[in-house]
This record gives structure tokens, C-alpha cells and sequence, in this order.
């Protein structure tokens, strides 16, 4: 059972990252218009740095496909880990409203260390 849902959430969390990247590329979810004056700013400067929101991007779209298969699945945490920082960061201090979401894929993202930290062993050592 823990592996079926183990599975079933690698899929959304990685089927959402790799939405999330591809959305900075392309563009396709409109943002929505109450979005607080404190997020424009930051996204506004955030923007001004023209190779920062492509770097994400590719960070959650490689990250989000690492996560969803199973072989590479501890990869893909590892990638998607400082991205998930940068949302808590961003939901804590700009907009709390995401923040119950964020908090969610952040213990999903912890999980997927925690179950594969016998993988990542060798980089402590």
C-alpha cells in the first residue's frame, strides 16, 4: 500500500513540476489579477534576471521527470529540493495563500529523501 501511494504521489508532484517549468517557458496559465502587490514586485525582479526563471524551469522539468520514475526518483528530489526552498521562502514572506500547498509538496519531496537516503550515503561520507 505505502508503495502504490509512495508511486501515485511521485507522479503528481513530478507531473507538477514539469507543468510548472513548462508554464515558464510557454506561458499557458494566466496569472491570476488578485495577486498581491508584494508577488508582482518580487516576480517583476525576479524576471529582470534574464537567465534565473529559465534555469528553474529546467531545474523542475528534469527534476519533475527524474521524480516520476522510479529509478531515477532520488535524482529528481535532489534537483527539485532547492526549487521547493525558494516556494516555502516565497510563500512564507509573499504569499501565504500558496502556502498550505507548498508546505505539502515540500513533505512529499522530504519523504522521497528520507526513503531513498541510503542513495545519497555515499556523498556524505
Amino acid at each position: 500500500m505505502k508503495k502504490i501511494i509512495l508511486w501515485v504521489l511521485s507522479i503528481l508532484f513530478g507531473l507538477m513540476f514539469i507543468n510548472s517549468g513548462l508554464n515558464k517557458f510557454f506561458n499557458y496559465i494566466p496569472v491570476p489579477d488578485d495577486l498581491p502587490a508584494e508577488m508582482i514586485k518580487l516576480m517583476t525582479a525576479f524576471m529582470q534576471i534574464k537567465w534565473l526563471m529559465p534555469l528553474i524551469a529546467v531545474a523542475e522539468i528534469i527534476g519533475g521527470v527524474l521524480f516520476i520514475i522510479p529509478k531515477f526518483r532520488a535524482l529528481g528530489a535532489i534537483i527539485i529540493f532547492p526549487v521547493m526552498v525558494g516556494i516555502i521562502l516565497t510563500h512564507t514572506f509573499n504569499a501565504p495563500s500558496g502556502l498550505p500547498l507548498a508546505l505539502i509538496l515540500l513533505i512529499i519531496n522530504l519523504w522521497i529523501i528520507f526513503e531513498n537516503r541510503k542513495k545519497y550515503m555515499p556523498m556524505i561520507k
